[in-house]
């Protein structure tokens, strides 16, 4: 879509993987393929964490809230750029791509936020086992969850207020497969150089903060479990591991993209694609195959569907 420098944009052109039909089958297959786990997976946490009472605990609670915020960012962006590898054009609306970055910094930073209070969990579990029971008490679990949902809705919304309104005419092409905000503003007609410090400094610098005191408090776990009992450590790494691996590849990829907001990244397709396709799939998968009861739980289910 070729539009002049004085006509008024209504739809944005998405760069997708560059190739051949081919390619474009294999990458439509795989993403498919990909998407269809994550939302099985995800979906199956969250029942067995509802209906099987032997998971009605603290953590499999924030557990089967994290898989939710999964499930929703994924089928944010997922979808449409697997239909995209179907069509020769891929454009979206003006209107679509205001909502789908609304989105995107809604589940995120809602996920960002679970992410630290599962990591408090942890801490009293692992910390102060006697008293976890009542500090992580229902109404401790729903404040965390509604705080989690507040803060992603705040964050979004103090981002797209000031972006929804922008004037777009003439350029009209994103560089990436979904509407990513630092490049949408960038397209805007008018000097965005003050909104584009402000995204830096909400979406970069909150996920750098998250993610230094996630890594802060997994220290202070750790540090406290060998002090007290050194043979407990190689436990309580056990126990942290599947945590510290999910927090890395969430706030990795999306700490990235962030530190060059502006510029052409050549890899910002890739860390695109493994923070809005690959990183919801891992949860499912690290919390599974590493966990006992949970295994236990779906094997249970199998029969039902023989």
């Amino acid at each position: 879509m070729d539009l002049s420098n004085g006509s008024v944009v209504t739809k944005f052109v998405l760069r997708s993987f560059p190739g051949s039909w081919k390619l474009q089958i294999f990458f439509l297959v795989l993403f498919s393929l990909l998407y269809t786990a994550t939302v099985v997976g995800n979906i199956l946490i969250m029942a067995i964490v509802t209906f099987n009472s032997t998971f009605h605990s603290p953590m499999y609670f924030l557990l089967g809230n994290l898989s939710f915020l999964d499930m929703c960012l994924s089928t944010v962006t997922t979808p449409k750029m697997i239909a995209d590898l179907l069509t020769e054009h891929k454009t979206i609306s003006k209107r679509d791509c205001m909502a789908q970055m609304f989105f995107m910094h809604f589940f995120g930073g809602a996920e960002m936020t679970l992410l630290i209070a599962m990591a408090f969990d942890r801490y009293v579990a692992i910390c102060k086992p006697l008293h976890y029971r009542t500090i992580m008490s229902h109404r401790v679990l729903k404040g965390f969850v509604m705080l989690s949902w507040i803060i992603g809705f705040v964050h979004t919304v103090s981002q797209m207020v000031l972006t929804v309104n922008l004037p777009f005419c003439g350029h009209n092409v994103i560089d990436n497969i979904f509407c990513d905000l630092p490049l949408v503003i960038k397209l805007a007609c008018i000097e965005t150089y003050s909104l584009e410090l402000f995204v830096i400094a909400e979406s970069g610098l909150l996920s750098f903060i998250c993610f230094i005191l996630l890594l802060i408090s997994y220290t202070v776990i750790l540090v406290t479990v060998r002090q007290r009992s050194p043979e407990g450590l190689s436990k309580a790494l056990s126990t942290l591991s599947a945590h510290i691996i999910v927090v890395s590849l969430f706030f990795g990829p999306c700490i990235l993209i962030y530190a060059w907001p502006f510029s052409s990244f050549a890899g910002n397709k890739v860390l695109s694609v493994f923070y809005t396709v690959i990183t919801p799939l891992l949860n499912p998968i690290i919390y599974t195959l590493r966990n006992k009861k949970m295994q236990e739980a779906m094997r249970k289910l199998q029969p039902q569907h023989v």
